[in-house]
């Protein structure tokens, strides 16, 4: 792999908390592993190592671990899902600051993110149908009152979202996937009348709305920007003060069943997966549970999307969750949605703990069955914003819009470990670690590279073995540190 630019720095050790290794795990016939051949990659706490390559391994071969040997272990022959990618919602706020910047900065944010020669390789992108909080103002595609749709019109979006889409596309080295979510219907289509503060979807306007769903994907497409995946409801148990809907399970399953999943599949865009909940962690099994029984819903449904926010980094109790749904409904698909740290404080913008809980969360996901992993928006201004709320948060990158100045958090590279690496199709592997506070997991690509990413939460560095078939190397895995090892 090319040596990252200057701006990139390096950062690289993953994680692995709660073994969430689910239960449709297959064992492949694999070629042997040459682990000799490897690349090393490190981010480490209070150091200049952010995504810096480091020294290969060397790989011996080895009898007998002592009792007190922290190790590593890997097992490529043993696989489980299938990984659809890693990336990051391009919102009407990514979008506004993007285009604020002189034309060499909005380059280098491209570069950063996309593409795995100079970036990161996001494959993904999340984009709001209509208005969300990270937009400057409320809007809506079509007239108060119009039934027919015939007014529909993405003019708001043609501005900036559309042709930063397009630019990320043009960037990417595999196709970027697009997966849309709606805030709220319009607010004549609503209880309260209004876009915010929840309300519910009334039901002579289910049929519209859903409408409303294929009038999107194909303004989208008739761009040059085909919808991947769609959502019914982003957050649909959370009365907000920005746009928000409330719909309960029962609720949710019969919009998919009766009217969301009939008026896609009739559609051209007939291909497009549906995503249920798209919603906390900590409900998702109870969401999941409704809408799989009721088996209308359930022939429709995709998978099921879950976001951070209870806290945002979620416990292990969060992640058995996600788990239990991967085990419950294995021909189901699980997708992390959405995250971001929340409450910004430019105090906090060069923070350690910001990768990290990057890196907890993103180990234990993956290891409990998740297939996509999108962060929430790539790019935001000196204020966290722009945001028509005041619900400042951050990105990994931010851009002071007054002096054109390019800030990578520590997100972006703990992000990095795992996207940079990580390419579509590839399948987790069984991987273990011997101690608590090294997290890890570990990934087969479609070529047959390895790759390991190992995460050390704790305060103490620790000497570990990398163990694969029967060879070893050892590794020092520094305190505040995710290391990625490809081979």
């Amino acid at each position: 792999m090319n040596k990252i630019p200057a701006y990139f720095i390096t950062l690289s050790l993953a994680l692995g908390l709660v073994s969430c290794n689910n239960k449709t795990a297959n064992t492949n016939t694999a070629p042997p592993v040459n682990p000799d051949e490897n690349e090393v990659y490190i981010t480490a706490r209070d150091t200049d190592q952010r995504l810096s390559p480091a020294e290969k391994l060397k790989f011996e071969e080895y009898e007998h671990l002592s009792e007190s040997q922290p190790i590593v272990l890997v097992n490529e022959k043993v696989t489980f899902q299938t990984v659809e990618g890693i990336g990051g919602a391009l919102t009407d706020a990514a979008a506004e600051t993007f285009y604020k910047l002189p034309e060499g900065k909005r380059k280098e944010v491209i570069d950063a993110y996309y593409g795995r020669e100079k970036g990161i390789g996001y494959n993904l992108a999340r984009v709001n149908i209509a208005s969300c909080d990270f937009s400057s103002s409320s809007y809506s595609y079509v007239n108060d009152g119009d039934t027919t749709l015939e007014s529909f019109t993405i003019e708001h979006d043609q501005k900036y979202k559309i042709p930063l889409i397009k630019e990320a596309k043009a960037a990417a080295d595999e196709e970027l996937l697009i997966f849309a979510s709606p805030w709220s219907p319009p607010a004549w289509m609503k209880s309260n009348k209004d876009v915010l503060h929840g309300g519910k979807l009334l039901d002579e306007y289910r049929q519209v709305w859903a409408n409303h769903f294929v009038k999107f994907m194909d303004a989208y497409a008739k761009t040059g920007i085909p919808v991947w995946a769609i959502s019914s409801q982003n957050e649909p148990l959370a009365v907000q003060t920005w746009e928000s809907c409330i719909y309960s399970a029962d609720d949710e399953a019969g919009f998919i069943g009766k009217y969301l999943g009939p008026t896609v599949k009739k559609s051209p865009y007939s291909n497009a997966k549906i995503i249920a909940w798209d919603h906390n962690r900590d409900l998702i099994f109870q969401r999941a549970t409704v809408i799989m029984n009721n088996p209308v819903a359930a022939r429709y449904v995709w998978g099921f999307g879950f976001h951070w926010y209870e806290p945002w980094t979620g416990g292990e109790m969060q992640f058995r969750n996600v788990k239990l749904v991967n085990d419950s409904y294995p021909d189901k698909k699980i997708l992390f949605t959405e995250g971001c740290a929340e409450s910004f404080d430019t105090a906090r913008i060069h923070s350690w703990d910001l990768g990290e809980h990057y890196a907890h969360s993103m180990v234990n996901d993956f290891n409990c069955g998740t297939v996509a992993w999108f962060d929430w928006n790539i790019l935001l201004d000196e204020t966290g914003g722009p945001n028509h709320v005041g619900n400042f948060c951050f990105a990994p990158v931010h851009a002071d819009t007054r002096t054109g100045e390019i800030i990578y958090t520590n997100s972006y590279y703990y992000i990095g470990h795992f996207s940079r690496f990580i390419h579509r199709g590839a399948k987790r592997i069984g991987i273990s670690s011997s101690r608590d506070h090294i997290e890890t997991t570990g990934f087969i690509n479609p070529d047959g590279e390895i790759v390991v990413i190992i995460f050390n939460k704790s305060d103490q560095a620790t000497d570990l073995k990398l163990c694969i078939d029967s060879k070893a190397a050892d590794i020092k895995s520094l305190a505040h540190s995710i290391m990625t090892v490809v081979i």
